[in-house]
């Protein structure tokens, strides 16, 4: 898998994403699984809004969330609490974000680096770069049923780690996602490098391979059934 990387800096910016976006909040919709917990820090802690509780995994690397949804969905974007300043060695430096139907069938739509995070880090699944000016706009939403989070490593090799929260986004406005892209607001943050890392994925690619961004499938016979899992 050919990875691009870009060098970036998110603004910190509430969980909620862009309020005026109107995106869906999905996390409700999921079963969810971790691959391994501390007692009394399990999958609950990444989803009760609480800054000062947290998933801790207790096993070998990586580590891995995973979100199964009973139905099809189209997941624009997720967003994580992570704190260095608090977790240290146990905060996640590196994430592989991947999406398919099933477990058989995952793709790596993006993969991250950190360095020194603290606070809710948004990150949008399909980023498109305009040729012109350079800036990246949001594609269409990834279309799935398994949606996997994977901390492939932790700051200074740290082994277990630290999530606080996670949150899974539909595209904004629902009714309008077949319209025109909408356009990101990276908006660099003076003096912080709290979120600053490096993003690459194959959200790109795999619409250059012939997806939609609403199917899985690239012919008309195949998309006829898409419905069917």
């Amino acid at each position: 898998m050919i990875r691009s990387s870009r060098t970036f800096q998110l603004l910190i910016v509430d969980c909620s994403l862009d309020p005026a976006s109107d995106r869906p909040e999905l996390s409700h919709l999921a079963q969810w699984s971790v691959s391994s917990h501390k007692y009394g820090f399990g999958v609950d802690n990444l989803r009760d809004s609480n800054d000062s509780t947290f998933w801790q995994s207790e096993g070998p690397q990586p580590h891995i969330i995973d979100l199964s949804f009973p139905k099809r969905v189209h997941v624009s974007a997720i967003a994580l609490h992570m704190s260095h300043p608090r977790d240290d060695s146990y905060t996640p430096s590196k994430v592989s974000i991947r999406a398919g139907t099933g477990v058989h069938d995952l793709q790596e739509v993006r993969f991250m680096e950190f360095t020194k995070p603290d606070g809710w880090i948004p990150i949008v699944l399909r980023p498109m770069e305009l040729s012109d000016d350079g800036n990246e706009v949001e594609g269409p939403p990834i279309p799935c049923h398994h949606l996997r989070i994977i901390i492939l490593a932790n700051h200074l090799n740290g082994k277990d780690t630290h999530v606080r929260g996670l949150r899974i986004f539909g595209a904004p406005g629902q009714s309008q996602q077949n319209q025109n892209p909408i356009p990101l607001s990276p908006a660099l943050s003076e003096g912080s490098s709290q979120a600053e890392g490096k993003g690459s994925g194959s959200g790109k690619r795999l619409l250059e391979l012939g997806h939609d961004g609403l199917s899985g499938f690239t012919s008309q016979s195949f998309r006829m059934h898409e419905w069917i899992r």
